[in-house]
């Protein structure tokens, strides 16, 4: 397993590589990447401002997530693994470090708008589905799932105990 780091500011263009990668990786036109170019930039002073983790393997980022605070709790902004590092529960790692750190951070559960080719991967650990987003991309309609870590739910590994926020 790779180590997981605190990502630095100086990481934004690897971790926006890794970001646009993932998502090519998906098979959505170019077209597409281009026009979520700016939500796939990860920018200095955004890793900064949040709690964003990265997994180094070999000197080298290989993945990484970012949580925000947002007034109706805490949020799973991204998460990201290169094509090349997939299958090897890097992002399963990545996920239970997120949930790890939104419990230190008081939270007792973790909300994701989920690009639709991973609702599963968040539902096997865990995740339930609370609603959708509807979005646009081109005039084709997008259905994103809104699922949360409830504190309660297992994980392949063990379980994610949040603790209620006080």
């Amino acid at each position: 397993m790779p180590e997981i780091v605190r990502a630095k500011p100086e990481d934004a263009e690897a971790l926006t590589e890794i970001a646009h990668a993932a998502k090519r990786h998906r098979g959505y036109p170019e077209r597409w990447i281009e026009a979520w170019r700016d939500i796939l930039t990860m920018r200095p002073e955004f890793i900064a401002a949040n709690v964003a983790y990265a997994a180094i393997e070999n000197g080298r980022a290989v993945g990484f997530y970012v949580l925000t605070t947002e007034a109706d709790g805490i949020h799973l902004d991204h998460l990201w693994v290169l094509p090349s590092a997939m299958r090897r529960g890097i992002g399963r790692a990545l996920l239970e470090h997120a949930a790890a750190e939104a419990r230190n951070l008081g939270f007792d559960s973790i909300k994701i708008e989920a690009d639709p080719n991973a609702e599963e991967f968040y539902k096997r650990r865990g995740a339930i589905r609370i609603g959708a987003n509807v979005s646009h991309v081109e005039g084709e309609e997008r259905v994103l799932p809104l699922l949360e870590f409830p504190s309660q739910n297992p994980v392949e590994t063990g379980r994610i105990n949040l603790p209620h926020a006080t």
